[in-house]
């Protein structure tokens, strides 16, 4: 197989999008080769048969010339790939849907937003097939819809003996947004030391956009007695092959993304053996009667989430330890990164 994978961003150093560097470096071991167009280029390494070529917005060139490069390369390469993925931006299949019908090349996208527009919809259509991992995703709804499993390497992601959880350590690592809900945990934060619970959050992710910059400025202020008091700790967002630590050393991570987006964290986590505290009725679906009950808390309720810190807080260790084990299984069973890529190249194919 020959495949053009476009997408938004390749950099193994991004914080949110580093990991699909790993993505397109395990693809190429089961294809001829890949040839990725992105609209930036960062940081990258990789093996001989992937070609990158970016439409230029690291160097600050103009939309014009991000829309001129694309058809270019999409011409130029034409002899250079036999199918298409696009990956979570619908203006490409739109763009390039013509072009790739007069030469016979079939179109897949990746979509996992819970929400889509106009564009989505559009690229939905006038696409073969369009892959997802939440099935409550706005793609999800298509007939045409294909879930899969969210792709996470357990030869990396997994327990490291030699690295300590701390006692009573809180995790969130997101991007910093409105749409994350970290104020709901920082909210329960403020339940749980009326309780006396002994415990830190540690908040790692960084606020990209304007009203993203408010709404971490917001928080900050809101809950800046407990920023001073040490309880609560601010960090910058790191990159995705820096995570494995830090889910190795904190003992509960909480994920506040609503239903319908399926957060790769929070399986990364699972498979590091991190407890984990979620609101997504995604997990509904693969957690047995056990996790649900533990590990699940009312989305966007404050007292719930904190009842449910609580208790985990306060269980012993054997149960900790059986939890853990349990979601690493869940992983290894259904969401390994090769079992994706055998899924998505049969699909392509």
């Amino acid at each position: 197989m020959k495949l053009l994978f476009i997408t938004q961003k390749v950099d193994k150093n991004d914080d949110t999008l580093g990991m699909y560097h790993h993505w397109i470096e395990k693809i190429a071991e089961k294809v001829e080769s890949i040839s990725v167009i992105c609209l930036y280029k960062g940081k990258t390494d990789m093996p001989e048969n992937i070609h990158i070529y970016s439409l230029g917005k690291e160097t600050g060139t103009s939309k014009t010339a991000h829309l001129f490069n694309f058809f270019k390369y999409i011409w130029r390469l034409r002899n250079e790939y036999g199918v298409v993925l696009v990956h979570m931006n619908p203006q490409y299949v739109i763009l390039g849907k013509l072009f790739w019908f007069i030469t016979r090349k079939p179109v897949f996208m990746w979509y996992n937003h819970p929400m889509g527009n106009t564009i989505a919809k559009i690229g939905i259509i006038l696409s073969k097939g369009v892959f997802c991992t939440s099935p409550f995703s706005f793609a999800a709804r298509d007939p045409k819809s294909i879930l899969m499993p969210v792709g996470v390497d357990l030869d990396y992601f997994k327990k490291n003996d030699e690295v300590k959880k701390t006692p009573g350590s809180i995790i969130f690592l997101s991007r910093i947004s409105p749409i994350k809900h970290l104020e709901v945990l920082l909210a329960a934060s403020r339940i749980l030391i009326k309780r006396g619970a002994k415990f830190s959050v540690t908040v790692v992710g960084n606020a990209l956009s304007i009203n993203d910059k408010k709404y971490a400025g917001d928080l900050t202020d809101e809950f800046a007695d407990l920023i001073k008091d040490g309880v609560i700790n601010f960090k910058p967002g790191v990159p995705n092959s820096d995570t494995i630590n830090i889910y190795n050393s904190h003992e509960i991570f909480v994920n506040l993304t609503p239903t319908g987006s399926f957060d790769k964290s929070i399986i990364e986590a699972m498979a590091c053996e991190t407890l984990v505290l979620v609101s997504n009725k995604v997990l509904e679906n693969f957690f047995d009667n056990e996790l649900k009950e533990v590990c699940m808390f009312v989305e966007n309720d404050q007292n719930d989430l904190a009842n449910k810190i609580y208790n985990l807080l306060s269980a012993d260790h054997e149960l900790k330890e059986k939890l853990c084990k349990k979601s690493r299984e869940i992983v290894e069973k259904n969401h390994g990164l090769g079992k994706l890529i055998d899924i998505l190249l049969k699909r392509l194919s």
